[in-house]
């Protein structure tokens, strides 16, 4: 079966779709708060092609079972489409297939949600082999709920935003198919996955620091200062997908920074499923640099949604350090001691302007002294037990059989290493 979704840009349109956005504002919600939100969607739609032509909000205590929003905002929705000549709804909710479906057929145009809008953006920019087996399973995770849906409106829309990843060929595909496809995929992830993980083994005598955080942060930007990396940098969302890994340059040399992809609130969960193995980068990482666009009208919320992913990933445990970054654009120095409040440890520089760059290095380095030491074991090689424990909790750095003993070099967490040094003592190793 060939892929089913799209491997270059080739596929945007030749010229922007015309889309028409919606959300729902609680009673206790903040106007600020939807329009900031609603401000992202658009910007998720702009990144993916489209051109918003219209934005509807509805105030609700509770969202419609059927179509999330009334009949009468449906009716507005649908004449404004019309007079419009909008092709597209998007809801900054996520729409079960059946409220799709009804909207779909109330608006006699298609309709996609938040997750689908981000999946399609992801589909776009997806270069590497990695990437593209990543966001082809997540969206036929999505699509496979949805396959009654896609079969009403696929053919007279192949192309447009949010069905990009599914031409006209898919339109006999059934369900059976489109698992074992999914199966199929999930095999390869396994494969790339294996191949990932023996690259970082080859890594670990050097330390390792992961740039974490919201989309459009500044993570691709700060890599390029401290190693010279050259990353795409946009001013645009999700530019980074495959994760980078570069040797720091000059100072910075004893470090290997990774650039990983951003997140996003609401990311869709078939993505971060997806995308585990490449957030795996992450998980090997001595320190997580969390970069923050410290200008961001909304970076709270920014790092509410970063923190509460790492924490679905279990990652929250490592070593973290705040980075507030882009502060040449801080509008004045109240914004700087409001987020100086949310976060006292934090780090301010610009990674544009190279501004306290080596504040960030002196950090750094005081991070990884204190949770990290390096150790050394000299064990007898029947000791297997206490062997695999040392691989278990530590980085293992190199081993070699001297006069008879094995001699292991590895680099642990304080706590961790202690254990190992009694574990060690205790099986009559030095």
């Amino acid at each position: 079966m060939t892929p089913v979704f799209p491997r270059n840009d080739s596929r945007l349109l030749p010229s922007r779709q015309r889309v028409i956005l919606a959300g729902i504002r609680s009673s206790r919600a903040p106007f600020s708060e939807v329009d900031e939100h609603l401000e992202e969607l658009s910007l998720l739609t702009e990144t993916a092609g489209g051109t918003v032509v219209g934005t509807f909000v509805q105030e609700r205590s509770r969202r419609d079972p059927a179509t999330v929003v009334g009949k009468g905002k449906v009716g507005e929705i649908a004449q404004a489409s019309e007079a419009l000549k909008a092709g597209l709804v998007i809801f900054d909710e996520d729409l079960s297939p059946a409220q799709a479906r009804n909207l779909e057929r109330a608006l006699d145009i298609p309709v996609l949600d938040r997750a689908g809008l981000i999946l399609d953006i992801f589909a776009v920019r997806a270069r590497s082999r990695e990437a593209k087996v990543q966001v082809e399973l997540a969206q036929l995770r999505y699509l496979l709920p949805r396959l009654t849906r896609r079969w009403t409106h696929l053919e007279r829309q192949a192309g447009g935003i949010g069905v990009r990843g599914v031409g006209e060929t898919q339109l006999e595909t059934d369900r059976r198919l489109i698992q074992k496809r999914i199966a199929h995929l999930v095999s390869d992830l396994r494969q790339i996955e294996r191949e990932r993980s023996q690259r970082r083994k080859r890594r670990k005598e050097t330390i390792q620091v992961a740039l974490v955080g919201y989309t459009n942060a500044g993570k691709s930007t700060l890599l390029n200062a401290l190693t010279g990396a050259g990353a795409p940098v946009e001013d645009r969302l999700f530019v980074t997908l495959d994760p980078l890994v570069r040797q720091g340059h000059e100072a910075w040399s004893r470090f290997l920074f990774i650039d990983t992809v951003g997140f996003i609130r609401k990311l869709p969960p078939q993505l971060v499923a997806s995308f585990r193995s490449t957030l795996e980068e992450s998980r090997e990482a001595d320190v997580l640099l969390h970069v923050v666009d410290v200008s961001h009208p909304s970076f709270e919320e920014q790092m509410k949604t970063t923190r509460q992913v790492l924490e679905e990933m279990a990652l929250n445990q490592k070593p973290i350090l705040t980075v507030f970054n882009k502060v040449d654009r801080l509008g004045s120095s109240i914004d700087r001691e409001h987020a100086e409040h949310l976060a006292p440890e934090a780090v301010f520089l610009s990674a544009s302007t190279g501004e306290a760059l080596e504040d960030l290095r002196r950090r750094l380095e005081e991070s990884v002294a204190e949770e990290t030491v390096l150790g050394r074991g000299v064990l007898s090689p029947s000791a297997g037990s206490v062997i695999a424990r040392i691989h278990a909790l530590a980085d293992v750095m190199g081993s070699r059989m001297e006069d008879g003993k094995l001699v292991i070099r590895y680099r642990a967490h304080r706590k961790d290493a202690a254990f190992l040094e009694r574990l060690i003592r205790e099986s009559g190793g030095s």
